[in-house]
């Protein structure tokens, strides 16, 4: 229930915390899931001492029990390890503090944490967290590989050995971080995060040796597959040995099936690059070659035909039948002009001798009337009419007398 204050009218401390411990009583007893990450087993104390963390958010509350309750389990759970406690919320009000007071505790088993998996990898993936079109590809040549891996582990070794091995020019940026335990989770998301910030880093690896389905729990976390999920960049999965499969092997863009494999997987062998580039080099030399020695017997050919060695023969032979073309056509002409100036000529002739003119040369005369019209009979005009009479010298005027 809320309560009244006021800067005039505050609680005491004392009471505050009284309150917050009247509000947790009312919580009743919880089932809580964790991971032990302190134990403290004094010798002759009746009471254990033990925090209770949660991997994936990183929040940790004390849990006390009675020896007898710690007893009955001691023996299957250590620092490390997950367990499910029936407990009941405390609040200790002289120091203001929350703890658990456990009634029984109950380790979760191997086959229980892989029923949990499956059922986490059923519901990733029908977020489609793990479909294949997610996949990014990955740099042919990576310029910087970020690098996250326990310090001074063999999983690092592995992977820088055979990555500058490869390739000597390749360069990383490496994250040590917890690899198992409480602290793994946390460590492993901030690390793919600030490697997926920097620009230059083309492609993550995500490295680990082998281990229990214990120690690989942290790379099946649902927040660690959610910030692997959310990168720009690809990241190459390389947890354990072919066997092990945690869940950050189906959302990574590529996985590797040891440390060692990731590292050939993501440089490229520079030997095998040489001998890629001299075999390609001689085949296209090879191509080039039989491209110009096709070309050169085609070239070949060519100039030995008759048009290349003698390309005059043909318009020469054409230049004679041309000549005599051109005779035959000129003698043709000849002959049409000639025949043409004959019949012209005894046309003219023709014409001449049955002219007017030629009719009066040879001493007639043409008598016209005054209209112009010629008289052709003696009883076309009348006595006194004045008439032109045209002969071959001239023209003068007559009458008619009779």
């Amino acid at each position: 229930m809320a309560v009244n204050t006021s800067a005039e009218a505050p609680l005491p401390v004392g009471e505050v915390s009284r309150l917050i411990g009247g509000w947790i009583d009312r919580l009743g007893a919880v089932w809580v899931e964790g991971q032990i990450t302190q134990l403290s087993r004094r010798p002759g104390a009746g009471v254990v001492f033990l925090t209770l963390r949660d991997p994936s958010y990183d929040i940790s509350v004390g849990v006390t029990c009675y020896r007898q309750v710690f007893d009955t389990v001691a023996d299957v759970v250590s620092e490390g390890a997950r367990v499910v406690v029936h407990c009941k919320p405390e609040w200790y009000a002289p120091r203001g503090q929350l703890s658990l007071r456990a009634a029984e505790i109950r380790p979760v088993g191997v086959g229980e944490l892989l029923a949990r998996l499956e059922q986490l990898k059923r519901s990733l993936t029908r977020e489609g967290l793990f479909a294949p079109e997610r996949k990014k590809a990955l740099p042919f040549l990576p310029q910087l590989i970020g690098l996250v891996c326990g310090r001074a582990s063999a999983a690092e070794r592995d992977v820088l050995e055979n990555a500058r091995h490869r390739w000597p020019a390749v360069r990383f940026e490496v994250r040590n971080v917890a690899v198992q335990g409480v602290h793994a989770v946390p460590q492993v998301v901030q690390a793919v995060k600030e490697l997926d910030a920097l620009e230059d880093v083309d492609v993550i690896v995500v490295a680990r040796g082998g281990g229990s389905v214990e120690d690989l729990l942290p790379f099946s976390d649902e927040q660690l597959v959610r910030a692997v999920a959310a990168c720009r960049t690809p990241v190459v999965s390389a947890i354990g040995h072919e066997p092990d499969s945690p869940l950050l092997d189906l959302v990574a863009d590529l996985r590797a099936s040891t440390p060692t494999d990731a590292a050939k997987k993501v440089v490229p062998d520079v030997g095998e690059e040489y001998e890629r580039v001299r075999m390609l080099r001689d085949r296209a030399r090879r191509c080039v070659g039989a491209l110009l020695e096709r070309e050169e017997r085609g070239l070949a050919h060519a100039l030995a035909r008759p048009s290349i060695q003698d390309p005059h023969r043909m318009t020469d032979a054409r230049a004679e039948e041309v000549s005599t073309l051109l005779d035959r056509g000129r003698r043709a002409l000849r002959h049409q002009l000639d025949r043409a100036d004959s019949e012209l000529t005894h046309t003219h002739a023709r014409v001449v001798a049955l002219s007017p003119a030629a009719t009066l040369k040879r001493g007639y005369a043409v008598l016209q009337r005054e209209d112009g019209h010629a008289v052709r009979a003696p009883d076309e005009v009348a006595a006194g009419e004045v008439l032109r009479a045209r002969v071959s010298a001239g023209e003068f005027t007559v009458r008619v007398d009779t």
